[in-house]
């Protein structure tokens, strides 16, 4: 596909939407619409078999989830990933990380969103306040050990994509560093 033109549709503090004119490969034109974001990091908090999961009204759901820390940088800014995965971490949970590892990237919905996402383990822990944004003000945060979240997963419990497919990173991240 060939993008031909684009106009903005829609914008606020956390997204643009954009409506896209394009040309197929078959030559015929059509439109095609974008959710703009910036990317976001999610961070897996570990200490020892330990996660720990914030859980949160989700507005568009209508239910509250638990998922891992995760997010972007206010009023669309770009941080760099490592930066802003510090800074989710600490402000949903309260917590530093002493090491900070990226360990995968992920692609929120390419058919509907440009958003991409790093997703960083978090180890040598240490405890502080959260410094949460307005938004955030319900969330909540525990630790859970790793046969519960696997059972959440599996029962529904927990149902953000982003946060299964940041485990499965976890997972095969460390089976290739462990040999």
């Amino acid at each position: 596909m060939k993008r031909l033109g684009s106009r903005q549709v829609y914008v606020n503090n956390w997204m643009t939407v954009r409506e896209d004119r394009i040309r197929r490969a078959d030559g015929s034109d059509g439109i095609y619409g974008v959710i703009d974001k910036p990317d976001y990091a999610l961070v897996i908090p570990l200490a020892g078999s330990r996660l720990k999961l914030v859980e949160q009204y989700r507005y568009p759901l209508g239910i509250r989830r638990w998922e891992f820390p995760q997010g972007t940088a206010p009023d669309r800014a770009e941080l760099p990933p490592a930066e802003l995965a510090a800074r989710e971490l600490r402000e949903e949970t309260g917590l530093s990380a002493g090491e900070l590892v990226e360990i995968g990237l992920l692609d929120v919905a390419p058919g509907l969103t440009s958003q991409r996402g790093r997703v960083f383990l978090a180890t040598d822990l240490s405890d502080g306040e959260p410094e949460r944004e307005h938004e955030e003000q319900d969330m909540r945060t525990a630790w859970f050990d790793r046969a519960d979240v696997e059972r959440m997963m599996t029962e529904g419990e927990i149902t953000d994509a982003q946060s299964i497919a940041a485990y499965a990173l976890l997972l095969l991240w460390e089976r290739r560093n462990s040999a």
